[in-house]
């Protein structure tokens, strides 16, 4: 490759920049300037002989060279952010700009970055992640999906149908799910486009070779592109329905036993190392709750878990949400007081070893509390109470930190994606962004 004294001249938008071919390679061979070495680092040459000319903006030009000269981000007032990074990714260097704005994703360095109001009527619903940073939120019967950059797309409108869940499928498609309204047979799970907010396909599900119309609660994907629903129709159709998220079509439907409880579930999740689909349905949407382990291919229940039979004097013990750790061999659990429980994945129906240690908040309950939420993200478990969120690290998930903001009510949903967190509060439809600061540049 060129040495450090190989000087390279470039001509953007009328002004001249000089710079080393050592400093361009830092780019990647993906870049607009990868392109310009060949497959031995040897730096091409201008086809003037003089220097490369670029039809860009001059004054984003300088941002990024000198991003790829020191590592660090310096953005002056005179360039607008979103423009900047519409070049960065002209030029593939997205992700340089990323890795310069914030760090790797770690729980306990977390700052809150942004705060963004809703716009819908509703209460908050759910927040989901996007892999590139950005999300999608749903509100009463709203749905909004906001890009990497936070800037929000057409807004998804159900026509007042409750949305129970919203999942992101890529940077095009978002899935929504929805509540059956009396004689419309307008609920179900729908493909909507990121771009326009027009639905693209509904998901049916086929009961005895007839479309049946249901109520589709919690959402889950799988890494060979099938979805997963929670499904609760008027008869007998209740259960797990699967579709394949190209073609839209029914591959399978799990559907629920007699004395157990698939179609009404809260929380899907799909377990990448067994294979296998945990659902969870729990208090206070049922009076019991129920937890399993669905395997598809052998359509059968592998595990489960439930309280039932349960001295009535442990009700502060019930359950709120559930979260499956495949490293572990234990299914983490949480109930209003933000104690953690841990169910052995290795024992079927065994009991429930609760973690008192972890409590949090004692005494009187909020007048309108949000009921916490789990998560599990690179080895560190997340739980949401109230206005905060807990970060629990090492073998016995010990309390290592806490995230909090001042206004915006209780936390009702949140999720981690794109090295950032994204908390939903309930009362002023208002949703946080927590991101990692960059490690400084020596």
């Amino acid at each position: 490759m060129g040495i450090q004294n190989d000087i390279v001249k470039f001509n953007v938008g009328g002004r001249i920049f000089q710079t080393t071919a050592t400093t361009l390679a830092n780019a990647g061979r993906d870049s607009f300037f990868g392109a310009l070495f060949d497959d031995n680092w040897d730096l091409q040459q201008p086809i003037n002989g003089r220097e490369f000319f670029i039809d860009r903006n001059p004054d984003c030009f300088a941002v990024l060279l000198d991003l790829l000269r020191t590592g660090d981000l310096y953005i002056p007032s005179n360039v607008p952010e979103r423009l900047l990074y519409k070049e960065a990714m002209f030029y593939g260097l997205i992700g340089h700009v990323r890795s310069a704005k914030r760090g790797p994703f770690d729980g306990n360095r977390l700052k809150l970055s942004k705060s963004v109001t809703g716009r819908a009527p509703g209460d908050g619903t759910a927040i989901r992640a996007g892999p590139d940073g950005g999300c999608c939120v749903a509100h009463g019967s709203m749905g909004h999906v906001f890009d990497w950059m936070l800037e929000e797309h057409p807004p998804l409108n159900l026509d007042y149908q409750r949305v129970n869940d919203i999942g992101w499928v890529n940077a095009e498609s978002v899935l929504i799910s929805a509540c059956e309204r009396l004689g419309r047979g307008d609920g179900g799970v729908g493909l909507f486009s990121s771009y326009t907010g027009d639905l693209r396909y509904k998901f049916n599900v086929v009961h005895d070779n007839q479309i049946k119309s249901y109520t589709a609660g919690a959402l889950c994907f799988s890494p060979d592109y099938k979805i997963f629903a929670s499904c609760k129709g008027r008869s007998n159709e209740y259960g797990i329905g699967v579709w394949d998220q190209f073609t839209g079509k029914q591959i399978d439907f799990f559907y629920e036993t007699p004395g157990w409880s698939l179609g009404e579930a809260d929380k899907l999740q799909w377990l990448n190392g067994t294979t296998c689909l945990l659902v969870a349905t729990l208090f206070p949407r049922k009076d019991n709750c129920y937890i399993s382990l669905l395997d598809f291919r052998q359509k059968s229940t592998v595990w489960s878990w439930s309280d039932i039979g349960a001295p009535l004097t442990v009700d502060e013990k019930r359950v709120r949400d559930a979260i499956a750790m495949e490293d572990c061999n234990s299914v983490c659990v949480v109930n209003e007081y933000e104690d953690l429980g841990f169910i052995d994945l290795r024992i079927g129906g065994g009991s429930v070893r609760w973690s008192s240690r972890s409590r949090l908040m004692k005494g009187k309950m909020p007048d309108e509390p949000c009921y916490p939420k789990l998560a599990l993200h690179n080895g560190q478990l997340f739980s949401s109470m109230n206005d905060s969120i807990s970060v629990f690290c090492g073998p016995d998930w010990v309390l290592t930190s806490r995230l909090r903001r001042s206004y915006g009510g209780s936390i009702c949903d949140f999720s981690i994606g794109g090295d950032r967190l994204f908390a939903l509060h309930s009362e002023d439809n208002v949703f946080d962004i927590w991101e990692t600061p960059p490690t400084p540049v020596i």
